[in-house]
C-alpha cells in the first residue's frame, strides 16, 4: 500500500530518532571497549572518543596479572552459578504449590506473597536481621538472603497454570507422586520459562555489587562488581597496580575499562543462546495469570 507524505515524514523520522537512540545506547560500550585498548595517555588527554588511539592490550596484560581480579572474579562466577541454582529451586518450589487450586489458603497466600512486591521492611531492618542472625561477611548471606524474587514466582507460578491438568492427573494415575510429576513433567515442560527466570536470576547475580558491599568485609570474599566499585568510584587501585602501572602505556583508567570489559563477556557470550527461551518464557508466563 502505498504511503502517504504524513506517513513518510513519520516513517522517516521514527528511523532517524531510533538511529540516535541506537547510537546513544551502543556509545558507552563501545567507548569502553576503544579506552580499554588505546594508551593511557591517550585516554587521559581525552583523545579516545570512539575508535581506539595508540592501540595497545597492556591494560589486559595487567588486568590477568592482577591476583584480586582474578579472586573477584572467581566469587562472582560462584555467587552467579550457586546463587541461580538456589533461586531457581526455591522459586519452584514456591510457584508450583501456587499454581494448583486444591492449595488451601491459595489466595491468601498469593495476595502475601505479591504484597511483598510493593511493601517491604527496608534496608535497615533487613541488615539488621543479618547481623543478629550472624550472616555479615560470609557467603551464605550473599546465596541465601536473596534467593527468590516475587516477579519470578508469579511468572512461573501463570506457566504452571497453564499446563493441563489432565497430563498431571494421568501421571498420578499410573502412581506417579507430586514430586515425580514435578520432577518427571512439569519441569520438562517447563524449559522457557526454566530459562528465563534463571536468565533473570543470573544476570542480576552477576551485576549485584550494592549488598557484597555492605555484607562483605574480607576482601577474598567480594565479587568483581565490587572491586570494580573501588576502582571506578573510590580510585582506590590494588597494591599491584600502583606498584606497575606505567602512565604512558597504560593506566589506571585503561585497566578499569579492561576489567569492566572482560566481566561483561560472560553474559555477553551466554545471552544470544537463551535469548529465545527468554522471549518465550516471559511470553508464555503472561497469557494466564
Amino acid at each position: 500500500m502505498k504511503q502517504t507524505r504524513g506517513e513518510k515524514a513519520f516513517s522517516i523520522l521514527n528511523h532517524i530518532c531510533l538511529t540516535m537512540l541506537s547510537f546513544a545506547t551502543l556509545y558507552p560500550f563501545l567507548y569502553v571497549l576503544s579506552a580499554s585498548i588505546s594508551s593511557g595517555h591517550a585516554v587521559i588527554t581525552g583523545t579516545v572518543i570512539l575508535w581506539p588511539v595508540d592501540f595497545t592490550l597492556e591494560a589486559y596484560v595487567q588486568v590477568f596479572k592482577e591476583d584480586a581480579i582474578w579472586l573477584a572474579y572467581a566469587n562472582t562466577i560462584f555467587y552467579t552459578v550457586a546463587g541461580t541454582v538456589i533461586n531457581v529451586f526455591f522459586t519452584v518450589i514456591g510457584a508450583y504449590p501456587l499454581s494448583k487450586k486444591r492449595l488451601m489458603g491459595r489466595e491468601a497466600i498469593g495476595f502475601f506473597i505479591a504484597f511483598t512486591m510493593l511493601f517491604n521492611a527496608g534496608m535497615i531492618p533487613f541488615y539488621l536481621n543479618l547481623r543478629e542472625m550472624g550472616l555479615l561477611d560470609t557467603r551464605i548471606a550473599i546465596l541465601f538472603a536473596f534467593a527468590i524474587t516475587t516477579f519470578n514466582v508469579i511468572i512461573l507460578r501463570s506457566f504452571f497454570q497453564s499446563i493441563p491438568e489432565e497430563i498431571e492427573e494421568a501421571a498420578k494415575v499410573d502412581g506417579a507422586s507430586d514430586f515425580r510429576v514435578l520432577w518427571n513433567i512439569v519441569l520438562p515442560l517447563s524449559k522457557p520459562s526454566l530459562a528465563a527466570i534463571s536468565l533473570f536470576y543470573a544476570v542480576a547475580r552477576w551485576n549485584g555489587y550494592f549488598w557484597a558491599m555492605i555484607i562483605l568485609q574480607d576482601e577474598r570474599k567480594i565479587p568483581l562488581q565490587v572491586l570494580l566499585n573501588k576502582l571506578v568510584v573510590e580510585m582506590k587501585p590494588t597494591a599491584e597496580m600502583i606498584g606497575a602501572m606505567d602512565a604512558g602505556v597504560y593506566s589506571q583508567e585503561t585497566v578499569i575499562y579492561a576489567t569492566i570489559v572482560v566481566s561483561v563477556i560472560p553474559i555477553v557470550a551466554v545471552y544470544p543462546f537463551i535469548q529465545k527461551y527468554f522471549v518465550k518464557g516471559v511470553m508464555i508466563g503472561s497469557v494466564k495469570g
